[in-house]
């Protein structure tokens, strides 16, 4: 079997585990701000703010940030809900607008139909390691004064026009979960050059803390433990590593699979990190059914537009690439530990099926 994903945890986590378990202390203290001092270094900001989740540095961000009920917050609907949920979770209103079918992420073309005069934001979202073609969202928030809010949570170590991920705009919300390009097993990254909204973020995730029993504030606990933060600053030292294997095996499947299996574009402002390397056949299941007696791990992301889901469902939107995306999408094995004979397995079966 060739899994499709799995963290990537060597002795060294495991040794810097058990040095936090002998020390007493695994509430956050000295590596958790280690860490967050070597991410914000990483990413190129001033402050990083470490949590308990992605989904909490979505949260958490959007509380310091102010946006709350009356706001409205200009989403993509082929997303991870959390996305949207962080957005409700505040009281304000996620906005779904459609993607580009080429590389699955929002422009601003996409973005300026939908904005009214209760927009505060719009988070685009890094889907499967790739920018959002920020220079444009960028420039479009600033003729209309609302936030950039970066949902980097799989794009560790991205880039566009030169900046890396999570840099860009007011704020950027990173995810650490285990099937990441890093993890810490769970936990999230706020990043921001915003002293005050880092400091507020600090606030939030510490029951709303200033200091011991003050609370200015109502807050949440959401702050990372330390076992997590010394495995983060471990998959930190291996993350540019892993990064150049992801690009080098999404290298081999652009030159060797057949182009109708609909190959995913690197635009020429990003640099991917490919999180997943995801197909977009004219029909899914001959190659989900190929992969499966094979042997081969694959994943749909996302099978349901997020406008489509329960919580979501009343507002009637016309989002065509969403749900042609939801019905082709198929992810294949990118993990930098895949070896050179597991690769060519993957390619030979793909190429073998008939589309």
């Amino acid at each position: 079997m060739i899994i499709l994903s799995k963290p990537s945890i060597s002795q060294e986590e495991i040794d810097a585990v058990v040095e936090v378990l002998r020390s007493g202390m695994l509430a956050g203290g000295a590596r958790v701000a280690e860490f967050e001092n070597q991410f914000a270094a990483m990413v190129g900001v001033e402050h990083a703010v470490a949590l308990g989740s992605g989904t909490a540095a979505l949260h958490i961000g959007l509380l310091a940030a102010e946006i709350g009920p009356g706001d409205e917050v200009i989403v993509p609907s082929f997303t991870f809900a959390a996305t949207a949920n962080s957005v409700r979770m505040v009281g304000a209103e996620p906005v779904f607008v459609d993607v580009d079918p080429h590389d699955f992420t929002i422009h601003a073309d996409h973005i300026w139909p939908a904005i009214t005069d209760k927009t505060r934001a719009v988070m685009p979202v890094h889907l499967y390691g790739q920018t959002a073609p920020m220079a444009g969202i960028m420039s479009l928030a600033a003729d209309h004064g609302f936030d950039v809010i970066e949902d980097a949570a799989q794009a560790h170590l991205a880039s566009s026009d030169g900046r890396v991920a999570g840099s860009i705009g007011r704020f950027g919300a990173f995810s650490f979960y285990p099937t990441k390009n890093m993890t810490t097993g769970e936990g999230g990254m706020i990043t921001t050059s915003d002293a005050d909204l880092a400091e507020r973020a600090r606030m939030l995730r510490n029951q709303g803390m200033s200091q011991r029993y003050v609370h200015p504030m109502i807050g949440l606990n959401e702050r990372m433990t330390e076992i997590e933060g010394a495995i983060g600053l471990v998959q930190l030292g291996k993350l540019e590593g892993w990064t150049k294997r992801r690009r080098e095996i999404a290298g081999i499947y652009q030159e060797s699979l057949n182009p109708e299996l609909g190959l995913p574009i690197e635009r020429d402002d990003a640099v991917h990190v490919y999180h997943q390397y995801t197909l977009t056949p004219p029909h899914r299941a001959p190659v989900m059914a190929a992969l499966e007696a094979a042997g081969i791990g694959h994943g749909v992301y996302y099978p349901t537009g997020t406008h489509e889901q329960v919580p979501y469902q009343g507002p009637s939107y016309d989002l065509p690439v969403t749900d042609d995306l939801t019905r082709r999408v198929v992810s294949i094995p990118v993990r930098p530990d895949l070896t050179d004979a597991e690769i060519e397995t993957i390619v030979t079966i793909l190429n073998g099926i008939e589309l």
